[in-house]
């Protein structure tokens, strides 16, 4: 039997898990992720919970790709003064950093900045960003020009999650839509959700078990085509009886071939492998991970024209980095409040014994990788501000979290003294 739900079925499962995080907090009926709803029912009062600042409440319709009529840009070269001023923006550590930012503000005269570009480094969970990009290159070359079919799928699919997802420590969001609750705690065997709430919990919490369930199904689509979805007794037989090197091949067409399908350098900018242990061990993906500024830039600057895939790729992307949530890191900045912000985040770190820094959680002495993906449109719904950051950094010893979330604000006034509001003639008397 094929694996898939009805919307009324969809509707009944009430206690199945929802998410956190991403997508705009109108979108349920479009997609059954039943977590902003939750968030849109506390926004407004309705429940208790917390509320969302001003810039993660715009509609799904607002959440659009901003640079449509610019298809034909490229990443222009880097602004002498422009560098010079993010560059001072990273004092003494300044070579333990890589960061490109591009100030589309006008878009008539883009400004980009790059220092370090070409650093490179293991990104962490800013590669789920490729595991979604997998998964949706996947689904449109299976169904290249019927776009009700991809929503279908991502809305009608319903996925349980097995041993691919064992691994994981991040917590979940789980809401009840009939009770109205509100649970947090890791993915569980079991635990079923669509597609859209399994690529939005991949791109929210930052669950790794969500991303390997989401690698496991883009591998599955890629292979079957078609005949995609295809029941658990026979997701179980393909794993078990396909030999390891078939799996590491599909495994590279279905997360390596897209990056540079979609223009990217693959040695720039690549995801090696799942990113739970037992994912791992059920499929080896044969290579490192890793990502440079620079290459990031490139794929974001893709996806707001419309190029990452094809354009209902892009613009579905940018909508489950929308944050509607908690805001963390380089999002986490108060002065980002009232600013739209698209987003995802990684990080790993580890302690050397023999640094006598003091050594913990985003304070790593013996690494301290902290990456940040980032777009701003200021304020929301207004997009007189408009840029990208991508950042990577490793910076020992040093709460890279709040480092982050400190460069965030000193960026963004340096974006809003280059565009300054005009006053208009009652404010000059």
């Amino acid at each position: 039997m094929k694996r898939r739900i009805v919307g009324a079925v969809l509707t009944a499962l009430l206690c199945l898990p929802a998410m956190v995080y991403s997508y705009p907090l109108d979108g349920y009926n479009d997609t059954g992720i039943r977590r902003v709803e939750g968030f849109r029912l506390m926004t407004e009062g309705k429940i208790k919970g917390h509320k969302q600042p001003p810039g993660a409440r715009l509609s799904t319709e607002q959440v659009d790709l901003r640079l449509l009529d610019r298809k034909e840009m490229n990443l222009p070269p880097p602004d002498p003064e422009f560098t010079a001023q993010i560059r001072k923006l990273l004092g003494k550590h300044a070579d333990r950093y890589g960061i490109s930012v591009l100030d589309l503000s006008d878009k008539d005269n883009p400004r980009y900045a790059e220092w370090r570009g070409d650093y490179r480094q293991n990104v962490g969970s800013v590669g789920k960003i490729i595991g979604a990009l997998g998964f949706f290159q996947a689904l449109a070359d299976t169904w290249p020009g019927d776009l009700k079919k991809r929503e279908e799928i991502l809305r009608n699919t319903t996925v349980t999650a097995d041993s691919f997802s064992h691994g994981d420590h991040h917590k979940i969001k789980l809401f009840n839509l009939e009770t109205q609750k509100l649970l947090r705690r890791p993915v569980r065997n079991g635990d079923q959700g669509n597609l859209w709430e399994w690529l939005d919990w991949m791109l929210s919490v930052s669950s790794n078990a969500a991303a390997a369930m989401v690698m496991r199904e883009a591998m599955l689509l890629r292979h079957f085509g078609k005949d995609y979805p295809v029941s658990e007794e026979q997701i179980q037989k393909f794993f078990k009886e396909t030999p390891k090197k078939e799996l590491t091949k599909l495994f590279r067409q279905t997360f390596w071939e897209p990056v540079t399908r979609n223009g990217l350098d693959i040695d720039q900018l690549r995801q090696g492998s799942f990113f739970t242990a037992q994912g791992k061990r059920n499929v080896y993906g044969g290579g490192n991970s890793y990502g440079t500024s620079r290459e990031l830039m490139k794929l974001v600057l893709r996806m707001e024209q419309g190029r990452l895939v094809d354009e209902w790729t892009s613009r579905n992307l940018k909508r489950l980095l929308y944050m509607t949530e908690h805001r963390i890191r380089y999002a986490s900045s108060p002065a980002l409040k009232d600013a739209a912000v698209y987003f995802k985040s990684g990080s790993l770190y580890s302690c050397d014994r023999k640094n006598p820094m003091p050594c913990g959680k985003y304070k790593g002495t013996g690494k301290n990788y902290m990456n940040s993906v980032a777009i701003i449109e200021s304020p929301a719904g207004d997009y007189r501000l408009h840029y990208v950051v991508t950042l990577i950094s490793n910076v020992l010893g040093k709460n890279s979290a709040v480092d982050h979330q400190t460069l965030a604000t000193r960026i963004h006034r340096l974006i809003e003294a280059a565009h300054p509001v005009a006053e208009t003639p009652s404010e000059k008397n």
